[in-house]
């Protein structure tokens, strides 16, 4: 070597010649990159959501609510139905590979399964694209999900019996009911309380008998031979019987 050649500076870059104040940097500079979290993120996902909520207070306010009458768990022939966003999971237990003896399995294990591969799926496809046509098994997973929740809600909104639901949750008076009488005694030995509940009011699976306007002998002819949904031979007691029930049926006024 000779004197005076081969020889190098060497610098590190890595040692600030003077400090910064910590100022996060302008992203817009590197496309492609993400933008700083705190404020320009967070401050946008709150514009949005305040958004979004105000809309929603806007519409339970328009919208509100509707009241059922007092529930009451001595009701048979209720059915209960659930709130618009879990139709698709009480559709699913309506199948027979998720229901009866397999009601664990509609219950807990499929809803499980898909609620867990959700929770999981950020830590199972860690890949760094973003674009939906590159992550094929993400992207497929998500449409599957998306498809089964919208096919199994509008298979519960189509073929559920709203005008029943309607009925067996409307507002009505009651009468008063002497539940000491004989004609309630018959009413309630002859199985008509699973139809039309224990306080008469009807239900689900049929109308109310208060305040009816049919005489005692509509009465008897319609616990003889049906009418409507209902069949013939319902009532199983004597002639005497369906006397004191036509007649108790009769009296039955609301408040």
């Amino acid at each position: 070597m000779h004197r005076g050649k081969g020889m190098k500076f060497v610098g590190d870059s890595r040692v600030p010649a003077e400090r910064k104040p910590n100022i996060p940097k302008d992203y817009s500079e590197y496309p492609g990159k993400t933008e700083a979290f705190w404020p320009n993120f967070l401050l946008k996902e709150w514009m949005v959501g305040a958004v979004f909520l105000i809309g929603y207070l806007c519409l339970t306010v328009a919208h509100p609510s509707p009241l059922e009458r007092v529930a009451d768990p001595t009701d048979t022939g209720y059915i209960p139905l659930p709130d618009w966003y879990f139709l698709f999971l009480y559709q699913l237990l309506k199948y027979t590979y998720a229901s009866g003896p397999y009601n664990v399995i509609g219950a807990f294990v499929i809803p499980g399964l898909a609620f867990g591969g959700l929770l999981l799926a950020p830590f199972i496809d860690r890949g760094p694209e973003r674009r939906p046509m590159k992550r094929p098994f993400a992207t497929g997973f998500m449409m599957l999900a998306l498809a089964a929740t919208v096919f199994l809600t509008w298979e519960s909104v189509a073929y559920h019996d709203w005008e029943a639901a309607k009925a067996q949750g409307k507002i009505t008076e009651e009468a008063e009911i002497d539940e000491n009488s004989d004609g309630f005694k018959i009413y309630q030995e002859n199985g008509c309380i699973n139809c039309h509940g224990d306080n008469l009011a009807g239900g689900a699976a049929g109308p109310t008998l208060v305040g009816t306007g049919l005489k005692p002998d509509e009465i008897k002819e319609i616990a003889k031979n049906g009418k409507g949904a209902m069949p013939a031979g319902q009532f199983k007691g004597n002639d005497e019987e369906l006397d004191k029930l036509a007649e108790f049926i009769s009296t039955l006024e609301a408040k």
